[in-house]
């Protein structure tokens, strides 16, 4: 099974702070409950290549180009399922505009279930996500 969401949000600041956040390091002042265990670099450093750990999945930077607006994460549970992240933000005034898509295929089809149930999640997640970036954004 493969599927792909995406949600939207916008955050208020310009591309050169909001983008920055959404390195899994940064990430960890905004969205609650999210705590990676790096593998590599030590200490961690948002850039390509970076690895780390969420639960039982091994994830991967693939591209983190802050100028761009452009940062993609690829991760793999073993015997369940793939997931590839595209994040793509845009200035808009002096907000940021964010798209974020996600593609997950199940290996196996015991994995189909949670494959949905994230797709799920996914499809909510825009709302959540600004609200947070957006609560952090004013306090910094």
């Amino acid at each position: 099974m493969y599927i792909s969401t995406t949600f939207e949000l916008t955050a208020d600041g310009p591309p050169s702070i909001v983008v920055p956040l959404f390195g899994a390091d940064r990430e960890r002042v905004w969205a609650e409950g999210w705590a990676p265990r790096f593998i590599h670099p030590s200490p961690a450093a948002d850039r390509p290549g970076m690895v780390f750990a969420v639960g039982d999945a091994t994830w991967i930077n693939t591209r983190f180009d802050v100028a761009a607006g452009d940062i993609q994460y690829a991760y793999v549970v073993p015997d369940a399922m793939t997931a590839l992240i595209s994040i793509r933000a845009t200035a808009r005034g002096d907000a940021t505009h964010v798209v974020v898509t996600y593609e997950r295929t199940s290996l196996t089809p015991a994995a189909d279930e949670r494959v949905r149930a994230l797709a799920e999640q996914d499809r909510s997640a825009g709302p959540a996500w600004a609200r947070e970036t957006n609560a952090y954004l004013a306090s910094a």
